[in-house]
Parts: C-alpha cells; structure tokens; sequence
C-alpha cells in the first residue's frame, strides 16, 4: 500500500516522493490518519478498507471547493486512490498550534463571509457524500424545510429503523420537523457540514477547517454544530455576530439542526447517543410549530 501512495503523490506533484518517516495520529473516528514525510515533503494520510473510496472522494471534491470558494484555509487534497485492498486520500500536511482568541475571532469572521457569499439558488449539493461514514443525500431542493425533514431527519430515521432502533413514527417526526422550519426561509449558504472543535486547527496565522461534509444550506446548521458537543470559544461567536448576525430565533432551531447529528451518532455508535436522540425528540415534539 504504501508503495503506492507514494507514487501517487509523486505522480501527483511531479515531484519524487518516498517515505523516509511515518508516524500514526490518533483522534479520527472512521479512518486510520498517518503523517508521513520525506524528500522535504511532508503529508497527511487517511486510510481506511476500499469501500471508503467514494467517501474520499466526496471529502476531496468538498476540500477542492472550499479552498476554490472561500477565505478560509483548508488542507490541499493532493491525491487520491487504492492499493489492493485498501484507499487512501493524501493531504497536505499542516502543523497547529494553539489557537488564540484572535484567531477564533477571526475564524468566526471568515465563516460568516463564506455563509454571507458563497450561496446557491437550492438547498443540496453536487452530489450525496458522507457525514462520518453516514451516507449524506444531496437531492437539490428549493424548500428548505423540506429538504431538512425529508434529506436529514427522514433519511437518519429510516437507517435507524433499518436496525430495529424505532424513535416513532417517521412520517409524524418528520412532519412536525416541517412545520417547525415552515416559516423559515434561508438562503442556501455554503456549509461545512460537520463543524466542531476537532475539525478546526490553528496554524500561526488563521483557521483551518479540515474533514467537511459540504451542501448548500441554513447557515444556522454550521452555527448550531459549533455548541453541540462543547461551544467554541466566545471569540469565535462574537467574530461570526460582527459579520453576519443570527436571528433571534435560532436558538429555537438550533435544537433540530442539532438533531440530525445525534441520530447520526447513534447510527454510528448506538448506545448513549440513542438515549440522547430519544430525549431531544421528546423535546423537539413538544415545540410548538
């Protein structure tokens, strides 16, 4: 396998590339991550068994798009393939630091240019991707509600019910899901998709934001990601506030963007995060619509 990323890159870049280190990194959920150098080049890789070759597919074309469309840095996908019985996805490889609340405060504000200017006429995307190991639809809609209910909430539920794991009646959740976001009516913003604090590093100078589910949506989804599993730093938010204020009724959304990710917790892992999904469901039923 390794051969073979290495002549990838060195395909690649147009540059000879053999791996003289290798080192593993910990903290990904569905991939094994190596940093690897040699030849003065340095890069991070992802690896998992072949099947997951679509999904690295997905995150390059969503990294492509992000460097292509946004302010914001983002790690340059550097190529891409399989050996015989695994895939891989090659990175550029970036050193972090600690990040200052400057630096957060900045990030906010770049967020808040990209959900401000990067925009679409619908809600969806190019094509289904991932979100985990999740398979994302990405059906274009110009509802939002109903892309919301019908594209998240509907389609994790079903993939729930699949393995016997029944929250209630699908139609009737995602129904009052609708309801909820009827009166609601963003424009479509570019999205990182999967936005919490292990998917965002500091280099000296600005944030990156790295392993992105991207589609065009509420931009409030991206804002709401940020607080569910720990709030970024308050710089972060005062950043975003300064930019491109939320409404004041996000708070009440916040819950059911939010949601969508705690059911793809528990279709991932199960456990806690199906106790969680059921409590936030109860919660959400009992929202008046």
């Amino acid at each position: 396998m390794w051969h073979t990323i290495e002549t990838a890159i060195s395909e690649s870049t147009g540059k000879a590339f053999s791996i003289q280190s290798k080192a593993p990194i910990s903290g990904g959920d569905t991939n094994l991550a190596f940093h690897v150098s040699g030849n003065d080049q340095a890069y991070f890789v992802k690896v998992n068994e072949k099947h997951a070759l679509a999904s690295f597919e997905q995150e390059y074309y969503s990294l492509e798009q992000l460097s292509y469309l946004t302010n914001i840095s983002s790690p340059k996908p550097v190529t891409i393939g399989c050996s015989l019985d695994k895939s891989f996805l090659v990175l550029e490889y970036w050193q972090f630091v600690q990040g200052s609340a400057s630096l957060w405060y900045q990030l906010g504000q770049q967020l808040a240019l990209m959900h401000q200017s990067c925009t679409h006429g619908e809600f969806g995307w190019q094509s289904d991707n991932f979100i985990g190991h999740t398979r994302q639809p990405n059906t274009w809609q110009k509802n939002w509600s109903m892309f919301f209910a019908e594209q998240r909430i509907g389609w994790q539920l079903t993939l729930l019910e699949e393995k016997s794991i029944q929250l209630g009646d699908i139609d009737h959740i995602c129904g009052h899901c609708h309801d909820l976001l009827a009166h609601h009516h963003p424009e479509p913003s570019l999205l990182h998709g999967d936005l919490w604090q292990g998917n965002v590093g500091f280099t000296e100078l600005s944030g990156v934001i790295y392993d992105p589910a991207c589609y065009y949506g509420d931009r409030e989804a991206d804002i709401a990601m940020t607080e569910l599993f720990g709030l970024f730093p308050t710089s972060f938010y005062q950043g975003y506030q300064a930019t491109f204020p939320l409404s004041k009724r996000y708070a009440k959304r916040k819950l059911l963007y939010n949601f969508y990710h705690i059911l793809n917790h528990a279709n991932m892992f199960g456990g806690v995060y199906i106790k969680q999904a059921k409590a936030n469901l109860h919660r959400i039923l009992s929202l008046p619509s």
